[in-house]
């Protein structure tokens, strides 16, 4: 089971790792990609004006440019410690066992406007780049990754159950046919139902967060709503490949 995640702008700083290389990534065939991108990101970076336009920053974010700057010799950690946010609070890695972190190394994946994917321990540094971006002399980065990100993807899933829950961005990166979706609703007082941002966020990281630490190894939709009912969700099959999440 290979369970993608969305990742987010807020990014820890630091990190104890070497920096970046590229070689040390999961998904080797996304490699030339991610260098030509990675080197027109530290380029952007030396004109604040362009940074600012192509990344959608205010004038108080000189911070993420720096990023950028130093994105080849910053210092590293694994993808799980690097992404934050309401999803990666719910997921609360920091609170695995051992056996645990080892098991969402092997199961985690994050979705990167970047990196195209990563797994939950490649390590990588700080940096600012959104799914929506568009760099100054490129196409979409939709137009980059689509060609390449999918297959590299469904390769590494290798015929397991893929459970998608990136945002619509970073699924139209890459998609993955016959992924498994969730949908978070919040029901209101008169019974209707709508997504709420901060609860899609917080209920896909408590499901992803379930099936990490779960023994079971879920083959299909079915085992995948029965480890999170286990885990206190409230889930609804809504077809063979999407399931509701209500809150």
């Amino acid at each position: 089971m290979l369970v993608l995640l969305p990742p987010s702008e807020t990014k820890s700083d630091g990190g104890k790792g070497v920096p970046l290389d590229l070689g040390e990534l999961s998904m080797p065939q996304l490699t030339e990609t991610r260098e030509m991108l990675a080197t027109a990101l530290v380029d952007l970076a030396a004109d604040t004006e362009a940074s600012n336009l192509a990344l959608g920053l205010g004038p108080k974010q000189a911070d993420e440019i720096e990023r950028n700057a130093k994105l080849w010799v910053s210092p590293t950690r694994p993808a799980l410690e690097r992404y934050t946010g309401v999803l990666f609070d719910a997921l609360d890695a920091k609170s695995f066992t051992k056996v645990q972190r080892e098991k969402a190394f092997r199961r985690l994946a994050m979705g990167s406007a970047l990196f195209g994917a990563v797994r939950a321990g490649d390590p990588i540094p700080a940096y600012r780049l959104s799914g929506g971006s568009r760099l100054p002399g490129f196409g979409t980065l939709q137009s980059l990754w689509k060609p390449e990100l999918t297959d590299a993807l469904v390769t590494e899933a290798d015929g397991g159950l893929v459970v998608d829950l990136r945002s619509g961005t970073y699924q139209q990166l890459g998609p993955v046919p016959d992924a498994m979706i969730a949908t978070v609703l919040t029901e209101q007082p008169d019974g209707s139902r709508k997504v709420v941002s901060h609860f899609n966020k917080h209920h896909k990281g408590l499901l992803a967060r379930a099936l990490t630490v779960t023994r079971a190894e879920p083959s299909d939709i079915k085992g995948v709503a029965r480890v999170a009912a286990k885990a206190g969700l409230r889930v609804e099959i809504a077809s063979d490949s999407e399931l509701i999440i209500l809150t």
